[in-house]
């Protein structure tokens, strides 16, 4: 079936192209059943890690995946780089293209406003089992999502976003909260594809894929004030890795995140290498409003999404941008 999301500026619903989508497809009805070995050694970083070089890093990549083709099947916006498109001439570089955000992505002047880590396509939920939004145990199990018991306990009745980042979008990952890191780990996985096809099979896969895993206090002087905020960056099928390197102004200087660290909202924090990916944030309960346009937006009628198909309820996505408002904090009660 189609999968359709919602365009945030200009409420068109479009239908989303999906890279492979036979090929994951198949890998995810008939290999996990008939093949499980083969499965999960595709799955594997190892192969992960094979498929993105063949795809995005082979020399003659050019040749074999074509960059013209890819830039007009994608629709992407040449304008928006920061280096001169003859310097863009893979798949590798394109994937991995810085922009000028700070022009093509402006952000909020309000200091409460939360904005989004990616440009990305959105859904909002809550683990709170009396919420309108509750969506416990469909994406991720929090147990293991965060592995900590001291954040499991923190995040219990979290509010939360999904931010599915696809192949053609640019990859950088931006800060969506002002404030202090207070731990910061990471957790081994699988490399399970984020296509909605192969998620909806699954138990709770961003939980199962291997992830990086950041906690902010934006309770602090100049923080957000919007509570503690797990990021969670959940790296896929051809992501081997998540590069940390934030940099407060524009790519300059960039650093490996640590602890101790403040974070300005909206600047670059990290690259995930090619292929797709996923950004989850998760929020303390009742810290955070979302936006009522993307919530309404999941409830839209006469779309086709394979997540309402399989979850049974209406979620649809919302295309949103990078350093865009997705809420405002609330005051702590």
């Amino acid at each position: 079936m189609p999968h359709q999301y919602i365009e945030r500026d200009t409420y068109d619903l479009r239908t989303e192209h999906l890279y492979r989508d036979r090929v994951v497809c198949f890998i995810y009805s008939r290999l996990r059943e008939d093949a499980p070995f083969l499965f999960r050694l595709l799955t594997s970083r190892r192969a992960s890690s094979l498929i993105a070089f063949l795809n995005y890093d082979l020399f003659l990549s050019r040749r074999i995946s074509g960059v013209v083709p890819f830039l007009n099947l994608s629709a992407i916006d040449r304008g928006e780089w920061l280096d001169p498109p003859r310097m863009l001439d893979t798949p590798k570089k394109i994937f991995e293209r810085k922009i000028r955000y700070w022009q093509c992505r402006p952000m909020p002047d309000r200091k409460n406003s939360i904005v989004s880590p990616a440009d990305s396509r959105m859904l909002v939920g809550s683990l709170e089992n009396g919420s309108t939004l509750f969506l416990k145990d469909k994406f991720f199990d929090l147990e293991d999502l965060v592995a900590k018991s001291v954040w499991v306990e923190a995040f219990q009745r979290a509010d939360f976003a999904v931010f599915r980042l696809t192949p053609e979008q640019y990859h950088y990952n931006h800060m969506p909260v002002s404030g202090r890191v207070i731990d910061f780990y990471e957790i081994p996985g699988v490399y399970h594809s984020c296509n909605p096809g192969a998620i909806v099979v699954l138990v709770t896969p961003y939980s199962k894929n291997a992830r990086v895993v950041t906690i902010i206090d934006s309770d602090v002087p100049g923080g957000s004030r919007v509570g503690l905020v797990a990021m969670i960056e959940v790296v896929a099928l051809m992501i081997g890795k998540v590069r940390q390197q934030y940099s407060e102004y524009e790519y300059k200087e960039p650093r490996p995140v640590e602890i101790g660290m403040f974070l300005e909202k909206g600047c670059p924090k990290s690259l995930y290498e090619p292929g797709s990916s996923t950004d989850i944030l998760l929020f303390q309960a009742g810290r955070i409003g979302f936006d009522a346009q993307l919530v309404l937006n999941m409830e839209r009628p006469l779309a086709s999404s394979r997540f309402s198909e399989a979850f049974g309820k209406p979620l649809l996505e919302t295309e949103v941008r990078v350093r865009s408002q997705i809420g405002v904090a609330r005051p702590r009660s």
